[in-house]
């Protein structure tokens, strides 16, 4: 009788214990897959941004260097495999500066 009733509160436990990823707690091995699927991803939208890896760094610092570097690697490689050309990213434009006022209403306000 007390084996089977540890049995059935063990299998109990497992049960609720293996709904922890629909409560949303991350385990460290899963921090650190998505961490590194992040890196991948933002390396490889640099390369094919055609940003050189050193930007990317400089751009990214909280983002793993070993991952970000991998992603990279592996878009250039699938780049030059299916010959791809980057897309280099448009700089924004200037904002254009207001145009100084003339007269007396321009000297009033500097003074």
């Amino acid at each position: 009788m007390r084996r089977t009733a540890l049995t059935l509160c063990l299998a109990g436990a497992a049960t609720l214990l293996s709904g922890c990823d629909a409560l949303g707690i991350e385990t460290a091995t899963t921090v650190n897959a998505r961490k590194e699927a992040e890196g991948k991803a933002i390396g490889s939208a640099c390369r094919h941004a055609v940003r050189s890896i050193e930007d990317c760094f400089g751009g990214n610092p909280r983002a793993s260097k070993a991952a970000v570097f991998a992603g990279w690697k592996e878009m250039d490689e699938y780049m030059r495999e299916n010959s791809i050309v980057g897309m280099p990213t448009q700089p924004e434009p200037a904002a254009a500066e207001p145009a100084p006022t003339g007269g007396k209403a321009a000297k009033s306000s500097a003074s």
